[in-house]
């Protein structure tokens, strides 16, 4: 399972935007970009707003480049507009949706915790973090796993707002698929139009 593990904090300061909430502290001391040349004025070209748009996204939701353009070109075949679609299948990934939901603190708390067997989908067993929700599905946490601390750490102490398109009951620790995200309900703060134009040179 490839995951990225380098420092995350200098990612964000590259990308110019928070991306890890939990390094608030570090990101505000220095919210530059790395490197000696960090606070210069330097004169970007196209091609690197367009590829700093598409990092931005991969860190943001853990996924390496594979599998990243296996999920734009799923996205340009499907019907649409390509960027939203992209946004919608980054979404509806099951540790995405344990995130959101409030029951993990970080997206890479909910990958671990999903790899981990904690979440049952339609009662059955899921333990690939990039596996898609579907409208109608409902993700439980396993009998074993209801009480363990991480989760309940995350429902006393994460105050993130549930999306308008899932349902979350945290006392059954269930959360209900409603419907498909629209691009007004995903909240992420990117350009997917420049990935769109990166990809189709």
């Amino acid at each position: 399972m490839a995951r990225y593990t380098g420092p995350r904090t200098k990612v964000s300061r590259r990308a110019r935007q928070l991306l890890d909430e939990n390094k608030a502290k570090y990101y505000d001391r220095r919210p530059y970009p790395p490197g000696q040349h960090g606070r210069g004025r330097i004169r970007e070209s196209q091609y690197q707003i367009q590829l700093r748009e598409k990092q931005k996204l991969k860190f943001m939701y853990g996924v390496l480049e594979k599998q990243f353009r296996r999920y734009y070109k799923n996205s340009a075949k499907a019907s649409g507009i390509t960027g939203t679609n992209l946004l919608v299948i980054l979404e509806t990934r099951l540790d995405n949706v344990v995130y959101r939901a409030g029951l993990a603190a970080t997206r890479p708390q909910a990958r671990q915790l999903v790899n981990h067997g904690h979440f049952l989908v339609n009662a059955k067993k899921v333990d690939i973090p990039s596996y898609q929700v579907s409208a109608d599905d409902v993700v439980t946490v396993r009998e074993k796993s209801s009480d363990i601390l991480p989760i309940q750490h995350a429902i006393d102490t994460v105050g993130r707002s549930v999306p308008e398109w899932m349902q979350v009951n945290t006392n059954d620790r269930k959360i209900t698929i409603d419907s498909l995200p629209s691009r007004e309900q995903i909240d992420t703060e990117i350009k997917e139009q420049l990935i769109v134009e990166l990809y189709s040179k």
